[in-house]
């Protein structure tokens, strides 16, 4: 697969908790489809790997991904072993009370049809879903975060 294959696409949002307590919540997988539109399900099959399960307009997609990366409090990678071709990375940097969240996913949509698709429709669709989950998330670490949340906001 050429690196021209794969289309990525890069969204942040700040959220106003401590990175500590961002971390703690982003790092539970299983929780993500509580903020993550598209995704289904979340199952742990060992410290690695997890199998993930993409459901949208009654399209069904599932991947097994192998976490590859993990710099506490900084960076989170992955990629898919088996199923649907993806990677990305989770970024988080730390801005004292706050947190900002970087999160880059690449996919694979066979041959030209992704780039077509990608130009027309797809990649607009992807990137706000990918953005609104990022919202998603902020409201949910401000309900959920602990009470350092409440100092950081005051500030």
């Amino acid at each position: 697969m050429s690196e021209s294959d794969w289309l990525e696409h890069t969204c942040q949002v700040e959220v106003p908790v401590p990175v500590e307590q961002v971390w703690d919540l982003w790092a539970s997988l299983t929780l993500m489809p509580r903020w993550m539109k598209w995704i289904r399900s979340v199952e742990l099959l060992d410290q690695e790997l997890s199998r993930w399960t993409l459901d949208t307009r009654g399209l069904t997609f599932s991947w097994i991904s192998r976490t590859h990366t993990v710099v506490k409090h900084q960076h989170i990678g992955w990629s898919s072993v088996e199923g649907l071709p993806n990677r990305g990375a989770l970024r988080f940097y730390d801005r004292k009370g706050s947190t900002i969240v970087k999160l880059s996913v690449a996919y694979k949509i066979p041959g030209i049809l992704g780039k077509i698709l990608d130009g027309l429709f797809v990649g607009k669709v992807v990137e706000s879903t990918i953005q609104a989950d990022l919202e998603r998330f902020k409201a949910y670490a401000l309900e959920h975060a602990g009470p350092a949340t409440e100092n950081a906001s005051a500030s």
